[in-house]
């Protein structure tokens, strides 16, 4: 099964032979449950995920506050960074990484990354290509939360869950979205309403229905 899921969801680096089979003979698949971290945020890194079906979500926690912020998805085909960094530098983590949706992950022992990495080229251009992915997003995130007014910043939100779960409806409450954006289900609330109002959205008990532009 960790075969198909390589040869379907990571083609680069199933393509070389040798580097496939560690990967066999050292990953397992595990399936995790909506809401499950998978990274607690300052705890080591004990495995690299490779995300084979769902969705998971990567936040920066400010304890202080008691506020989250939303910094990149991982989908399938995707592994996380973060933890790949931190992994690098033998540091805790300062990100925490939840499943959205039920996923089915490969799991590689993170020291066993770390010697996968000092011998094969083609997993670290698959480390680098990731690195420049998510710093894309990272960058998209910094330009909303700068110069963006906040409905803006909702919107953006809203339309790039749908694209990644490939419906109109998405099936969330108002606190859900305030956490993911880090900010208070109030505000949220008053956000949503405004752009129902201006013909954005559709609201309704338990869904958010995006009207067509």
């Amino acid at each position: 099964m960790i075969e198909a899921a390589l040869d379907t969801y990571f083609p680069k680096l199933a393509k070389m032979p040798e580097l496939k089979k560690e990967l066999i003979a050292i990953s397992k698949i595990n399936v995790f449950e909506q809401g499950t971290v998978i990274l607690k945020q300052g705890a080591y890194v004990k495995v690299i995920p490779l995300v084979i079906s769902g969705l998971a979500k990567v936040f920066k926690e400010e304890p202080t506050y008691g506020n989250e912020v939303l910094l990149y998805y991982i989908q399938p085909g995707e592994s996380c960074i973060m933890s790949m960094t931190t992994l690098i530098h033998n540091t805790t983590s300062k990100v925490k990484a939840v499943v959205e949706e039920k996923s089915e992950i490969v799991l590689i022992p993170a020291h066993k990354a770390l010697e996968i990495a000092k011998r094969y080229s083609k997993w670290n251009e698959f480390v680098y290509e990731l690195f420049n992915l998510k710093f894309d997003e990272l960058l998209n995130v910094i330009e909303v939360l700068t110069f963006s007014n906040k409905d803006i910043r909702l919107l953006d939100y809203l339309k790039k869950e749908a694209k990644l779960k490939s419906t109109t409806i998405l099936q969330t409450t108002h606190q859900h979205i305030a956490y993911d954006l880090g900010s208070s289900r109030e505000v949220i609330s008053r956000l949503l309403k405004k752009l129902e109002t201006e013909g954005y959205l559709k609201l309704a008990q338990g869904h958010i229905t995006l009207l067509p532009a």
